[in-house]
């Protein structure tokens, strides 16, 4: 109905005018480019990517999601050794292929030139497609062949199967073959590879711009032959000509290619209209991105990999059809190609000379931002123009809660007020609340319309509308292969620390009864001292036995069967026992403690977490179920949340926080800073306006009468929620009814303060709150007495950093901060040395005069310091030149580049975290890790910037970082005091011996008889002829073969044996028949086990079962079974003939499934186990057969 407005129509009468100037306010771009849209197709300009996210997001709510898109640009710059991300290539390729009618484009991607549309491989449900011809599609689009899918842009084959990450779509997609036919396609998780939904059909759009056929592989083995003394060139080149991607390529395209360059304008329909909001802006922005190219490739500056020259020198070739395009050109552009070119400014810019100007004179609706006496009077605005005037009121809110509650405040005021079905157009006389996006309201004079936003009544930005993608959170593991290179070092359970040489496989005996089996060969101290060392062979269903050893320092070889490795392990089990202790004792107090079992989540609840403006992430979900399970317990929560800053964890915090209000508790929020403190305190405002939630800060910065005014609303319950420092735990705060503490890295509190916490655990619920990772190992063991969640999944709109390595340079440093500032952003500048750190500061200020540099660093005066930090989060300053104190903690979303000085000095851990500050909002994170030109890199340090350089993975981290950081989080669970044990065993050992350590405490103070001794992993060795292992033609990768073979050894029972195979068949198809025995295998240890047997050996034509103890009712049932059973009971061994096929003694021996199925009916004949299938079927349901537990293709 706006769309009517004569206004609206005056300006749609206009369309065939070749210029036109629009004024207005920046409310009516998205109804003006809507009104627009409805006719011709529509190309809208902004000078920045936010303003174009957003205008994409109210266009698609006001127009329909297929007709509007939005144009990503590069983050990268055309002569940069980098590629563009897979993602935005492929969304870029997606609105070129789909041209809908409204583009929304930033002046970055507006200049930045397009090769012409590519049309998309799409594969459909019951169609025919050659499984090698599909790969090599995907291949030639760029798509990156791994073993296991991760990011967009890669994809990966086992058998029958394709999983592929298409670069345009939320989840990676699982593709599975019959032959020829795709018989299923579905779409499945990252994190746990297992399938979300099925799907009916799957675009696959290029992963990069160059699609390297034979005509541009020809064409670069030439160039590379013509240019011989550029070896970059011809490095590249060469990669190119053999089919293989390399970053920065993307520069020899207008040289390789015979798809020509053109620009978006050009590339619209006929007659289209190319909308440009902000001219100037628009054409300044243009101007320095122009600028700040050419700067970089003067700087001479090397992208991604180590010891590079820097951006391509390509002379006698010309390139330049890559390069950024002047805004004067653009323009030029779209009126060659037939398009009409209208400007949009704020009233009084005037046009162009030869622009006609049209005035769209629109007020903005009543905007009170959170302001209650103002939200008052917009409550009577809207009332006397409902009930007065006869008008029409649209409300337009993203979330179903915010629009109920909309509702229900309208009536409550005497305001007509409905909730709106789709269709439903405004009426007269009443309010309209629609479920919608925009982000700021609007009258309408000609309809006597208002529009009226909730980001106008809160003051809130809204994000995406809510739900639209939400997903109920799957508690499962994620996949962690098992990757051992040769040398690792690896702790077997009995033989101690031992180093892996290889994987094997042995074949038994050859011909029709000949089988193989997998094995992990490990080298030991050698029994003599100048022999070779030692080799234990340990089968695969053997390896829940084996831990990768991390603890430091590389550590000695065990010798197999000496007494060392059994002393070091009995003094790590003595000094866990003391930790386990002191956990379980404050446990008890706990349990013992009445504690308030909140009720509930109440509708106001729900409301407010559906006006949450961004989609949570599954592992966000999760950790808020836990935490409301928690509360609505009798007994004291104590729960820790882990993850990185950025990745949620104060949304849960929100919730949980919420919940305690609702139930009338109060809550305190201690943060080690006055800085997260305030940083906190606006982010609880913001979600709890408008629901009467009282929050109030404590810190430093509090006077002195507001402070006695926040003590007195505690002691009378007139402050819901509150704030602060360690000033929350000195004497004289009294509460009403404290009933939560949120207690924010509760590791940087001093020896007192966390004393002061842990006495508060026994009777108030708290939560945890820390960004040093713990390992999931360590929440394991400690389930039950310190509950642990970690959210390692980044939310959605978060991107890798981009990351830079190489010597530094003045001219490179200063094309850095200009590129940040360029798009509004702030700058961190890592100098470790405090004595030199001025003048570091100085020397910035000279080279780039236009930038605002502080210094900060952990010498400065606290109340200094914090203030510094503070003018940086508040944005008064544009670089911050500091030491590493921005390691933890610190989340300034505005900062996305980090520029590290001497990085050679610093630990790989210390680097990845310091990474972890830059990126954390929508905007493109860069980090430059420096090193003296002048200086020549030890190994080592050559080695450490390497790996960060390759590393650039959100949330998985660096392998080796990630572990150094889990045990320091492990510190400061257990105490540091900790680490001599700890390398002692091998950190994953010794996180087992704590767990058992907290289960033998709890079975004692439940009264059961324990014992104390090793309860670890009983070797249980099945050694029969038994063809059962993983063939490579079904897992071709080695870590996941590996990977599957310990989630099997580690199966505890039929329940777990399911789980593997259910996710077998998901992700690598039915299960071969060698797999099937090895699921068979696993039954008969698990029996095996509960029988007190460890082996279970062919010994020439006898099988032997050790150890045995038989009674003597047990011999005699033994000897009329089982005619030429030898017991042995010293020995405690008994030997039983190899059973045959049938009688006589030609008859050939039993093997294979039936072999194990005849073991398993002996250990139930003789030792009074239970009777099962070794196929997983079970009698059960009244002598019915249940159906086969793994039904598969034999």
């Amino acid at each position: 109905m706006a769309l009517t407005d004569p206004k609206l129509k005056g300006l749609v009468g206009n369309i065939g005018v070749d210029s036109l100037h629009v004024t207005g306010i920046d409310q009516v771009r998205s109804w003006a480019t809507g009104a627009l849209a409805r006719q011709v197709p529509v190309l809208l300009v902004t000078a920045t990517s936010h303003e174009a996210e957003d205008l994409t997001a109210e266009l698609q709510a006001m127009l329909g999601k297929g007709k509007v898109a939005n144009f990503p640009a590069f983050e990268t710059l055309p002569h940069e050794r980098l590629s563009p991300a897979p993602d935005v290539v492929g969304a870029r390729a997606k609105v070129l292929w789909e041209m809908p009618q409204v583009i929304v484009a930033s002046a970055r991607a507006f200049c930045q030139p397009v090769l012409p549309a590519v049309e998309p491989i799409t594969v459909k449900v019951d169609t025919e497609w050659d499984f090698t011809e599909l790969t090599e599609q995907a291949v030639n689009f760029a798509y990156e062949h791994v073993d296991m899918v991760a990011k967009r842009g890669e994809f990966a084959t086992r058998g029958g199967i394709i999983d592929i990450f298409p670069t345009t779509a939320e989840y990676p997609v699982r593709l599975e073959f019959w032959g020829d036919e795709v018989t299923d396609i579905r779409s499945f998780a990252v994190a746990d590879q297992r399938t979300i939904e099925e799907l009916t059909s799957v675009e696959l759009f290029p992963a990069r711009q160059l699609i390297i056929d034979a005509s541009v592989a020809k064409r670069a083995d030439e160039l590379a032959r013509t240019n011989p003394s550029n070896t970059t060139l011809v490095q590249l080149l060469t990669r190119i000509s053999e089919h293989t991607h390399a970053d920065g390529e993307e520069v020899l395209i207008p040289v390789l290619s015979d798809a020509k360059y053109s620009v978006l304008p050009e590339l619209m329909p006929k007659g289209s209209i190319v909308f440009v909001s902000g001219p100037e802006k628009v054409r300044t922005r243009i101007a320095d991105l122009e600028a700040t190219d050419q700067e970089f490739l003067e700087a001479g500056w090397e992208a991604a990999a180590m010891g590079a020259e820097g951006p391509l020198a390509v002379e006698g070739l010309d390139v330049s059809a890559s390069s950024f395009r002047s805004f004067e050109s653009l323009e030029v552009s779209a009126r060659n190609a037939g398009n009409a070119w209208w400007t949009f400014a704020p009233p009084g810019m005037f046009a162009a000379d030869d622009a006609m100007t049209l005035p769209l004179e629109f007020e903005a609706a009543p905007a009170p931002k959170g302001e209650p006496k103002a939200i008052e009077q917009l409550y009577a605005t809207l009332k006397l123009h409902v009930q007065t005037n006869g008008g029409k009121v649209a409300f337009v809110a993203p979330a179903k809660g915010t629009v109920e509650r909309m509702a229900e405040r309208l009536r409550e005021h005497g305001i007509s007020a409905r909730i709106a079905t789709p269709g439903l157009e405004p009426v007269d006389g009443a309010v309209t609340v629609y479920q919608s996006l925009s982000h700021a309201g609007l009258v309408f004079p000609g309809p006597n319309l208002v529009v009226v936003t909730e980001t106008d009544v809160t003051g809130n930005r809204v994000g995406d509308i809510a739900g639209a993608k939400r997903r109920r959170p799957r508690r499962r593991n994620r996949v962690d292969p098992l990757a051992l290179t040769p040398g690792d070092f690896v702790v077997h359970d009995t033989h101690g620390i031992g180093k892996f040489i290889k994987m094997a496989e042995r074949t038994i005996k050859t011909g029709d009864e000949a089988s193989r089996r997998e094995y992990i060969v490990l080298e030991y101290q050698p029994a003599k001292r100048g022999q070779p060392g030692d080799q234990l062979w340990v089968p695969m269903e053997s390896l829940d036995l084996l831990s990768k050893y991390t603890g430091g320092e590389k550590p000695s070889l065990s010798k197999m069967g000496g007494s060392d490795w059994k002393n070091t392990k009995r003094k790590a089990r003595a000094a866990v026992r003391e930790i386990a202790g002191e956990l379980i004792e404050l446990y008890a107090k706990r349990q013992a403690a009445p504690g308030h079992a909140f009720g509930p989540d109440t509708p106001w609840q729900h409301e407010m977490e559906d006006a949450f403006p961004f989609v949570e992430t599954e592992d966000q979900l999760a950790a808020i179920e836990a935490v409301k399970e928690d509360m609505e317990k009798p007994t004291p929560m104590d729960r820790v949340i882990v993850g990185d800053v950025g990745f949620g964890k104060t949304e849960v915090a929100v919730r949980a926080a919420f919940k305690a209000v609702q139930d009338g508790q109060q809550v305190a929020v201690l943060v080690p800073t006055t800085l997260l403190a305030q940083q906190h305190y606006s982010t609880f405002n913001e979600r709890m306006d408008g629901f009467g939630v009282t929050v109030r800060e404590l810190s430093r910065f509090t006077s002195a009468k507001e402070a006695k005014e926040i003590m007195a609303g505690l002691a009378d319950g007139s402050v819901d929620v509150v704030i602060g420092t360690h000033r929350l735990l000195q004497t004289g705060v009294f509460w009403k009814q404290l009933g939560l503490i949120i207690v924010d890295e509760e590791q940087r509190f001093g020896v007192e303060h966390k004393e002061h916490i842990k006495a508060l655990k026994s009777h108030v619920d708290v939560l945890t709150m820390t960004a040093t990772p713990i390992p999931r190992t360590l929440e394991m063991s400690l389930t039950g007495i310190r509950e642990m969640t970690s959210i390692t999944t980044p939310p959605e709109d978060r991107h890798p950093v981009l990351t830079y390595v190489g010597p530094q340079e003045e001219k490179q440093v200063a094309a850095a901060i200009r590129r940040e500032l360029l798009r509004d952003g702030q700058v961190f500048y890592i100098h470790n040395r405090v004595s030199d750190i001025e003048k570091t500061a100085r020397s910035l200020r000279q080279l780039v005069p236009e930038a605002r540099v502080v210094v900060a660093h952990g010498q400065m005066g606290e109340q200094q310091l914090e203030q510094t930090v503070q003018g940086f989060w508040n944005r008064e300053f544009d670089v911050l030149v500091c030491t590493t104190i921005v390691e933890t903690g610190l989340d300034i979303a505005n900062a996305n580049t980090l520029i590290v000085e001497n990085a050679q000095n610093m630990g790989l851990s210390q680097l990845h975290q310091l990474r972890g500050r830059v990126g954390r909002s929508r905007e493109r994170g860069y980090a430059y890790f420096l090193y003296p030109k002048e200086k020549t890199l030890t190994e080592t340090s050559y080695d450490r910037l390497a790996t960060i350089a390759q590393n650039n993975d959100l949330g998985a981290g660096i392998a080796v970082a990630q572990k150094d950081l889990e045990m320091r989080g492990a510190g400061n669970v257990l105490g540091a005091e900790q680490s001599g044990h700890i390398a002692g065993v091998g950190f994953d050992m010794y996180v087992r011996l704590v767990g058992e350590a907290v289960e033998t405490y709890k079975a004692l103070m439940t009264g059961e008889v324990v014992d104390a001794t090793d309860q670890g992993p009983k070797e249980i060795r099945v050694d029969l002829p038994v063809d059962a292992h993983i063939p490579e033609s079904y897992i071709n990768a080695e870590r996941l073969r590996l990977d599957v073979y310990r989630k099997l050894a580690e199966a505890r029972d039929e329940q777990d044996l399911r789980k593997v195979a259910e996710e077998m068949i998901d992700r690598f198809g039915p299960l071969p028949t060698e797999v099937l025995r090895l699921f068979a295998v696993a039954r008969v240890r698990h029996l095996a086990r509960t029988a007190g047997i460890s082996d279970i050996l062919t010994q020439g034509t006898r099988i032997k079962f050790h150890p045995v103890e038989l009674p003597d009712s047990k011999q005699v049932r033994l000897k009329r079974l089982y005619s030429g059973a030898n017991y042995r009971a010293a020995a405690k061994t008994l030997q039983v003939p190899m059973p045959r096929e049938g009688k006589g003694i030609n008859q050939p021996n039993l093997r294979d499934m039936e072999l194990l199925q005849w073991v398993a009916d002996f250990i139930a004949d003789i030792f009074d186990a239970e009777k099962i299938s070794v196929t997983g079927e079970s009698d059960g349901d009244g002598g019915r057969k249940k159906k086969r537990i793994i039904s598969v293709s034999q």
